[in-house]
């Protein structure tokens, strides 16, 4: 039996203008976070030294997280109009897979003090965030083609 709560989810999708302002929301969104993650990573390699990390990293972070809030947001809403197609679709999965594995590198770079570091490390848990970011939204990009 399906639940009262997904019942007019499906409806989202087949709508002329819900389901298309969803996706301008996740763009923007992306737009958001992938942004000022960058703008964030460029200084822990060095770039612009002249502005101290902490208020760079409050203001970045602070963005970069509304963004994720507006790109998961955006997204369950999505999802729900047609959850079976989205968990049989790869790219979909995929896409979960590297967002929650960036979401993990994201927790251990802050877990370690690599904005306090900027080490090796912490330049390559950067690396590694970008990659995973673009791979996720590559993969979401897919989505429409498998």
């Amino acid at each position: 039996m399906s639940s009262p709560l997904l019942a007019g989810w499906p409806a989202i999708a087949e709508h002329p203008v819900a389901y298309p302002a969803l996706e301008v929301v996740h763009i923007a969104g992306i737009a958001l976070l992938l942004g000022n993650l960058v703008l964030l990573e460029l200084r822990v390699w060095g770039f612009a030294r002249e502005i101290p990390v902490a208020p760079l990293a409050r203001l970045a972070l602070t963005l970069s997280l509304a963004g994720f809030g507006m790109v998961a947001a955006s997204g369950l809403v999505m999802f729900a109009a047609h959850p079976g197609e989205m968990l049989a679709n790869g790219a979909f999965v995929t896409k979960l897979a590297l967002a929650s594995t960036a979401g993990l590198n994201a927790a251990a770079f802050h877990a370690r003090g690599g904005l306090q570091k900027a080490d090796a490390v912490a330049r390559l848990q950067t690396a590694l965030s970008l990659g995973l970011w673009l791979g996720a939204i590559i993969a979401g990009r897919w989505i429409a083609y498998v």
